[in-house]
């Protein structure tokens, strides 16, 4: 008998990711658990260098000052409970120095550029079709920063933008890297703050807009990965989230990388993911007696494991 409905899952036969593929992850916090996943399997990647951008608006905003080498200034930014801080970036890059946030956004910036230009793939996840509006410049927000409300308007974006959106996004990077594979995701976590009606809503303007995008047959080489629906269909059960029933445990995001790595992560390496996975177990081995020769042996043989992969392998480094 079969307790549970799951989604069919096709493998990619082509553009898979390997040891020579460089990423680029960009949106919710959901791409956070998969770059966690893939920084411990020593993929080249580069996550969300203005940090966590949960909406398609603030994800475009970022690719476009990116590619047209915008310069932030004083002007971009305001201070707020001893911060400095700027609303197209998330509150991680806020600092005590005025100089110093403008200092990161800039380098951050041509980080971006550099790896949109280089990247193989690319992973966008949308969290939200909701947005904040600033009420004083009349602009969408990537972050509130905890400035009050009444500031802001709240907005539902449509499909149609969102849509619009979209289509900038892959258009920006297909002018600088057109080999590049773009895999969009809904992040499966909720955003009930906005309400559970209104989550559901979002999502499905999110899902709409992605699958139009998906069915224009220009945008070659552009892919949907159903984490949402794997969290909802497949996973549909609360021991399968943290505490706060809001977002995916340890158990689902194995799950979902799971499935991730069957569809995209090309079989050819998986040799070299064991090799980097007993390396990591090996390094988080915590000893009973650290100065034992039994010890010494383990470290000198992990330490040979080390330099063993990475002479196949210059780019992973422990």
């Amino acid at each position: 008998m079969n307790f549970r409905t799951q989604l069919p899952i096709i493998k990619r036969a082509d553009s898979r990711i390997d040891y020579a593929s460089d990423l680029l992850l960009l949106g919710s916090c959901f791409v956070e658990n998969i770059g966690e996943k893939l920084d411990y399997f020593k993929f080249q990647n580069l996550q969300n260098p203005f940090g966590i951008l949960f909406h398609p608006k603030a994800i475009e905003a970022l690719i476009s000052h990116a590619l047209n080498a915008k310069v932030y200034t004083s002007d971009d930014i305001f201070v707020m409970n001893e911060q400095w801080h700027c609303f197209d970036a998330h509150s991680k890059l806020s600092s005590i120095s005025k100089d110093d946030l403008i200092n990161m956004l800039n380098l951050n910036l041509k980080l971006t550029h550099q790896q949109i230009n280089k990247s193989t793939h690319i992973v966008i996840t949308l969290g939200t079709a909701w947005v904040y509006r600033f009420l004083e410049s009349n602009t969408i927000v990537a972050n509130c920063h905890k400035v009050p409300q009444k500031q802001f308007e709240k907005v539902l974006l449509s499909v149609e933008d969102i849509y619009e959106s979209l289509q900038n996004i892959v258009q920006s990077i297909k002018g600088i890297n057109s080999n590049a594979s773009i895999i969009f995701t809904v992040s499966p976590i909720r955003h009930i703050k906005d309400g559970f009606v209104e989550n559901t809503q979002s999502k499905a303007h999110l899902l709409t807009a992605v699958h139009r995008l998906l069915a224009r047959k220009e945008f070659l080489n552009c892919h949907y990965f159903p984490s949402y629906e794997i969290m909802m269909d497949e996973l549909r059960d609360y021991r399968f989230y943290n505490e706060d029933m809001i977002h995916p445990n340890q158990t689902a995001i194995n799950y979902i990388w799971e499935t991730f790595k069957t569809v995209w992560i090309s079989e050819s390496i998986s040799n070299t993911m064991d090799e980097v996975d007993v390396i990591q177990k090996g390094i988080r081995h915590k000893p009973f007696h650290a100065q034992s020769q039994a010890h010494q042996q383990f470290l000198q043989s992990l330490e040979a494991k080390k330099a063993a992969l990475h002479s196949k392998f210059p780019n992973i480094v422990f």
